[in-house]
């Protein structure tokens, strides 16, 4: 068998397909993209095909080797995310030719279910407690909501009791047994998240997600021993080497995305790094539904497992959703709040390819906000 075309497919609401098609015609679908940065993904993408067309699909360790070291200037959120969804792409060729989902070809399933959770509150997180309880509704045992909007240097204090009021009004909701994650998105200093999370703990948060910029991953240490909420990092961080000092720091939770971190052999390779220090994997999903298929594909092979992302309904899918690019829907069907085993071959959902070339070059050019302090300078979105 012979990879013989690679495609991409920019489609709404900001997600980027890729196709790498055999000459057996057995075909690969993956999701490479950067959110607000498709484009440049896209153009990786079409370069790094140069090193797959020719060759067999089924040497997928060689691949990713050659694709994250054949060039000079290596890493980055773009090369990782091209090499991310190629990588799905060829894991979904093996199973397919082997006829059984991709989780089998890394060890078999460690379990039946993988918990989900439902996002509420939108970027500058409001109406909580009416989102929270349609979650409720569906099913879900857990959501995760942007911990405050648009952050002071150092936190004024109304910021911090609304902060405060937004925990408390999700967890009156939650009730005892159910479980709510807090996402700081990078918007606070270490000064301000040492101040912030003692001042959550009482709700008791399952994690806090990205309290600091990556780029400050070498502080995370003193946070993570001044704070009595387990710590959660890693959706910026794209490889096993971005990830050892977080997990030498003492993370709780470690966060990598299917689609940014070098894919399914990446990802894989983190969570079995993260088991060595006893840190549990949260997949960072926020995106469409291969890469979704990527991530449930991992967790369910993945004995440290702890819940996974999924942006069904987010805020964020305006003109497309989820389910309007995979033939069967029921593979992304909620029980309970929890996907179940997805028994297909390859990455376990059949892409609707009709809907995904009608929707090509449709997508908006999709860009994250730009925010500012009173004062006009920039602030962390």
């Amino acid at each position: 068998m012979r990879i013989t075309r690679v495609e991409t497919f920019a489609v709404p609401p900001r997600w980027l397909l890729c196709r790498v098609e055999t000459d057996e015609g057995v075909v690969g679908w993956g999701e490479p993209v950067v959110e607000g940065r498709a484009a440049t993904v896209r153009a990786a993408v079409h370069e790094l095909s140069e090193l797959l067309v020719g060759r067999d699909p089924a040497r997928i360790e060689d691949h990713w080797q050659v694709m994250t070291k054949g060039s000079f200037y290596r890493g980055g959120p773009v090369l990782s995310s091209a090499v991310a969804g190629l990588d799905q792409a060829l894991w979904d060729i093996a199973g397919k030719t082997h006829g059984v989902p991709v989780h089998q070809l890394l060890g078999g399933p460690v379990r039946e279910r993988v918990r989900a959770y439902g996002w509420v509150g939108g970027d500058d997180p409001a109406e909580i407690t009416d989102a929270v309880a349609a979650q409720v509704a569906a099913g879900f045992t857990a959501v995760k909501m942007n911990a405050c909007g648009r952050m002071g240097r150092i936190a004024a204090v109304a910021e911090l009791d609304a902060m405060v009021g937004r925990a408390e009004a999700a967890r009156a909701v939650l009730g005892p047994h159910r479980d709510m994650a807090l996402d700081f998105h990078g918007r606070f200093t270490v000064a301000n998240a040492r101040r912030a999370l003692p001042l959550l703990a009482p709700f008791h948060p399952l994690f806090a997600e990205e309290p600091l910029l990556p780029e400050y991953t070498h502080r995370i240490g003193e946070l993570v021993a001044a704070s009595p909420v387990p710590v959660a990092t890693g959706e910026r961080l794209f490889s096993r080497t971005d990830v050892l000092p977080a997990l030498q720091a003492g993370v709780a939770v470690i966060q990598p995305d299917l689609s940014h971190a070098g894919g399914v052999s990446e990802v894989r390779r983190i969570a079995a790094l993260a088991e060595t220090f006893d840190v549990l994997l949260a997949p960072h999903c926020p995106l469409g539904p291969v890469s979704l298929a990527a991530s449930l594909q991992v967790a369910f092979a993945t004995p440290n497992f702890l819940i996974q992302e999924q942006s069904i309904g987010i805020h964020y899918n305006e003109g497309a959703e989820v389910l309007d690019y995979v033939v069967d829907r029921e593979v992304f069907r909620f029980d309970e709040g929890h996907f179940r085993r997805p028994t297909g071959p390859g990455l376990g959902i059949e892409v609707d390819e009709r809907a995904v070339r009608a929707a090509d070059g449709r997508a908006p050019d999709w860009h994250n906000p730009v925010w500012r302090h009173p004062d006009g300078s920039f602030a962390e979105w």
